[in-house]
């Protein structure tokens, strides 16, 4: 057992962006590979503008769950390699329009079949044990408990418990 195995929880989260990491870089890896010039991190937003014509950067950033700030970031990223264009919505002038260029669509076009691939690959990998065919179930679960338990305050009210509670844990 190594040192993040028998620390549990105290680590969960190091394990986390550990194992997310190095997906990504398998992933990066990947493309590179195949000779496309395409990010792993531009993945939410290549997808949702796959299936849908333009959205707003809020849009992206509600349906990614990351700060309207980061969404808006990526996108300049995405518009500065020309992948992306915004324009001004038709009813609301404060409402920027995200959609692909001719450019994003091409490499639309040549990443779809690597999207596949790593869905086959990784369905592969999750017939091959038990456990694994678990993760994504369980990491699904763990979003919806952990939005509704606040750590936090948990692990708060054990370094300070309330006075009555410092009686009875005394007693």
């Amino acid at each position: 057992m190594n040192l993040y195995q028998s620390l549990g929880y105290l680590v969960f989260g190091s394990r986390l962006r550990r194992m997310s990491e190095a997906f990504l870089s398998e992933i990066n890896r990947i493309y590179q590979t195949e000779g496309i010039d395409f990010d792993a991190s531009w993945f939410p937003v290549f997808y949702l503008l796959s299936k849908n014509d333009s959205l707003s950067i809020k849009e992206l950033s509600e349906q990614t769950e990351v700060s309207h700030p980061a969404a808006s970031q990526l996108i300049t990223n995405l518009k500065n390699r020309k992948l992306v264009e915004t324009t001004t919505h038709a009813d609301d002038g404060r409402r920027q329009m995200v959609q692909f260029t001719d450019k994003g669509r091409a490499l639309l076009k040549q990443i779809l079949p690597v999207w596949d691939a790593i869905t086959a690959s990784m369905n592969e990998l999750e017939a091959s044990d038990a456990k694994i065919a678990e993760i994504l179930p369980a990491i699904s679960a763990l979003e919806v408990a952990f939005k509704a338990y606040n750590l936090a305050d948990k692990v708060g009210e054990k370094l300070n418990p309330m006075p009555n509670e410092k009686l009875l844990l005394r007693d």
